[in-house]
């Protein structure tokens, strides 16, 4: 394997981070990224194989396990109980409780009320002009999430400043003050959630929190733990990849003067989340020693899957740098794969192809006011405010 340096910080990188990717892949489909100290896929096949692959999983092996310090220690006791740390039969029992309550017909019932919330959005921005992703692409996802788990809409700052918070913990470059923002926002989040379950299960009603507290599956049901990390998971995973995934597509869209209309709107989703997509990197835990692509990966080793690298592989698609919304949608990576596979996909997927028809038809003058700038925040890709302008 080929080493490469590329400090996931320096300014040209979090403005364009795909000639490195290019780079990556032509040295093969595993590369050392030495920044980070692990070898990471990034080839569509290797990304796509690994995300499969049983002999790796998300939870760390033993003997790799690191003691959370004391003072992140509410950050730690929500990781404790998250199904996308934990791998089977643990994360199995989870995910099929979770399923059970989040189902594609309730998803997909959400399409007219998620319509009514954009057309109310949109109505709410400045005349003229306006900030689109904190007037849109933030509130849209975080409005949808809590009304789906039942939680007051007045809650949404608290749950917007929660999740920046707690996901902060995941971007290159974590600090102290960092960590001590995301363990009082864990606090403080998982404080209000079991309340709310206690009130919940005293008082049920017709809600996604409801149903999880109902879900049983042999005889199981969610713990307290477990409804709280649960709930955290699917607002600051769902939230924050939406948010980044609508200003993302927005942004390319308005960059070649394209629109979105229903008829595309499916196509159009698919390719903003293969093109730009809003997680960058996702890593997994080697199990056994095992020789992939030419690669040998020892046991304990971690990997870093470069899921926006697999997006623009040659090898996956025809011109792959070209934002193309008709084109005919392959299996990207940007929601992972395997058993880890985005539980919220369909949501996300639905507030896409929803939201974005609804925002260029009232908006069909819709314009750039300014070139769009790429948040510090990698592994993740979003923008730091997305100024548009219409008449």
């Amino acid at each position: 394997m080929q080493t490469f340096s590329q400090d996931p910080r320096e300014p040209s990188f979090v403005q364009d981070s795909y000639p490195f990717y290019a780079r990556l892949r032509g040295a093969g489909d595993i590369a050392i990224w030495q920044d980070y100290g692990m070898p990471c896929a990034a080839s569509h096949r290797a990304v796509d194989a690994l995300l499969r692959d049983r002999r790796l999983g998300r939870a760390a092996p033993p003997g790799a396990e690191t003691a959370w310090p004391a003072h992140l220690a509410p950050f730690a006791a929500v990781e404790e109980h998250s199904m996308l740390e934990l791998e089977p039969p643990r994360h199995t029992r989870l995910r099929g409780l979770v399923l059970r309550a989040f189902t594609s017909r309730r998803i997909a019932g959400l399409g007219p009320e998620i319509g009514a919330l954009a057309h109310g959005l949109i109505d709410g921005l400045e005349p003229g002009g306006d900030d689109l992703l904190a007037g849109f692409a933030e509130r849209l996802p975080v409005i949808v999430i809590a009304r789906l788990l039942g939680v007051p809409e007045e809650m949404a700052d608290d749950l917007l400043r929660w999740s920046h918070d707690m996901v902060a913990m995941y971007q290159a470059g974590r600090t102290r003050a960092v960590e001590d923002r995301a363990a009082a926002a864990a606090r403080d989040f998982a404080d209000f959630l079991r309340g709310y379950i206690d009130a919940r299960r005293a008082q049920p009603a017709d809600d996604l929190l409801t149903h999880l507290i109902a879900a049983e599956e042999d005889g199981s049901r969610l713990s307290t733990d477990e409804l709280i990390a649960t709930c955290i998971l699917l607002l600051n995973a769902g939230h924050e990849a939406t948010v980044h995934a609508i200003g993302n597509g927005v942004k390319a869209l308005l960059e070649r003067d394209l629109r979105v209309d229903e008829a595309g709107a499916e196509a159009a989703a698919e390719e903003i989340l293969r093109f730009d997509p809003p997680l960058h990197l996702f890593t997994r835990w080697v199990y056994e020693d095992v020789e992939v692509f030419g690669a040998r990966l020892a046991a304990g080793t971690q990997v870093g899957l470069l899921l926006a690298s697999a997006g623009r592989d040659p090898e996956f698609c025809t011109a792959p740098d070209r934002f193309d919304p008709a084109r005919a949608p392959g299996r990207h990576a940007a929601f992972g794969g395997g058993v880890h596979f985005c539980v919220g996909a369909p949501l996300a997927r639905l507030e896409l192809k929803v939201a974005l028809p609804i925002l260029f038809a009232r908006l069909p003058r819709l314009r750039l006011a300014e070139a769009p700038r790429y948040r510090d925040s990698y592994h993740f890709r979003g923008l730091e405010a997305l100024p548009v302008r219409w008449d």
